[in-house]
């Protein structure tokens, strides 16, 4: 298999190196090898509403109620989730909330514990 990056605009796994850079045939997005091996050392960081650094299976209390889209629900100030997971995305917490169940949050309305 390849050792190739994948296009990092449009993600296809079909990529192939042109001298110094790198080619997606899909979309033709055009990237230097330098940029994708700093891209590559680079992983973003999640950060609670107080600045602390969050990993996965971290604990944290929801600091704000949050109302539940399409439902009467309200997840209440002061509710510990356990064991979250980093996802990439607008929510960028996953979880599940102890008499609601799986949901997203966002790292905005967290403190870690």
């Amino acid at each position: 298999m390849s050792d190739l990056p994948n296009c990092p605009e449009c993600g296809s796994e079909y990529t192939y190196q042109d001298g110094g850079n790198y080619v997606c045939p899909e979309c033709g997005h055009e990237w230097s090898a330098s940029d994708s091996e700093a891209a590559e050392d680079q992983q973003p960081v999640v950060r609670d509403a107080v600045g602390n650094v969050l990993n996965d299976g971290d604990t944290v209390t929801v600091i704000k109620d949050l109302k539940i889209k399409g439902s009467s629900s309200v997840v209440k100030v002061g509710t510990k989730v356990k064991n979250i997971r980093l996802v990439d995305g607008d929510h960028d917490i996953d979880c599940k909330i102890p008499g609601i169940g799986a949901m997203g949050l966002k790292s905005e309305f967290v403190k870690k514990v």
